[in-house]
């Protein structure tokens, strides 16, 4: 007993030192393994830097970077929002409200895009528009409403464009990276048939890059400044008479000479058609009378 006590003792003490040398190579074996199936995949090497005679290849990989790049500019970049208002009112005087319209733009920083006038007697009308920063949207609006005797019609609208400037800056930061390395490229060329290819790619590059500036201009100055359209009548004192005795005897010569018109034009056509109608008035004339002759003679019989 003393012999198997004492050999079951020491296969005890060799399992206790071989199973924390096997778990700890197992645990290496399966970290390896983690690294080498993917599931937490090490940094991959940075592809060479493309030919110009690849260009395709090229823009595929910037296109992989465009959405990176959209998700970080998306935090860095503040919303934008372009706002339009459109006003119909009637006004006492559509001149002194034009002017006094023109006024409080510059008041509230802005500036006047259009302005119309149609000097009607009967039916006067003026149009005027405007910018404003966006800020001062709501204060413009309100001064307006102000200045009308009575608004016919308010409307405003709103349209956030804050994705498509997002995709701009991504596609002006694709093509600039782009640009730089086709002049790397232009640098490292050493015939005349690589440098013009080059130069062509970068000119067009160049030209998309101008495009997206311009775009993305367009859509900061919107957005910065809000339009506001005015529809200006002129308002009908209170007590005025609708009926208008000159306009009446007016409508009624312009019927007289419409009317007039119409018999003048139907003698033309008379009178261009006439040799038809006397052609046939004589036909008519000579059928009949050879049908009286053969009826007098048959009752003289």
């Amino acid at each position: 007993m003393n012999r198997l006590a004492k050999f079951a003792l020491l296969l005890a003490l060799v399992a206790a030192l071989v199973v924390p040398v096997a778990c700890a190579q197992k645990s290496a074996n399966d970290e390896s393994i983690k690294w080498s199936t993917g599931s937490t995949p090490a940094p991959a090497p940075m592809a060479p830097a493309p030919s110009f005679l690849s260009r395709s290849s090229e823009t595929a990989s910037y296109d992989n970077d465009a959405g990176s790049a959209g998700g970080l500019n998306g935090a860095e970049i503040d919303r934008k929002i372009v706002r339009t208002g459109n006003m119909s009112m009637e006004v006492d005087d559509i001149v002194k409200a034009q002017a006094e319209i023109s006024d409080m733009a510059v008041q509230y920083d802005g500036y006047i895009v259009t302005s119309n006038l149609v000097a009607d007697k009967e039916h006067p009308r003026g149009f005027i528009s405007f910018r404003v920063p966006a800020g001062k949207f709501n204060d413009a609006m309100a001064k307006l409403r102000l200045l009308a005797v009575k608004v016919t019609n308010e409307n405003t609208s709103s349209q956030d464009v804050t994705e498509q400037y997002m995709d701009l800056k991504a596609q002006l930061g694709n093509y600039e990276a782009t640009e730089a390395q086709y002049l790397e490229l232009l640098k490292k060329a050493d015939n005349v048939k690589d440098m013009l290819e080059v130069q062509r790619e970068l000119s067009n590059v160049r030209g998309q890059i101008e495009r997206i500036k311009g775009r993305m201009q367009y859509l900061e100055r919107t957005s910065d400044t809000s339009l506001i359209e005015v529809s200006l009548t002129k308002t009908s004192p209170i007590g005025q008479s609708t009926w208008d005795v000159g306009g009446v005897f007016k409508g009624a010569v312009d019927g007289l000479i419409a009317f007039g018109k119409v018999l003048l034009s139907i003698l033309i056509w008379v009178l261009v058609f006439s040799p038809v109608w006397i052609i046939v008035l004589v036909i008519i004339f000579i059928v009949r009378r050879r049908k009286k002759a053969k009826s007098g003679a048959a009752a003289a019989k």
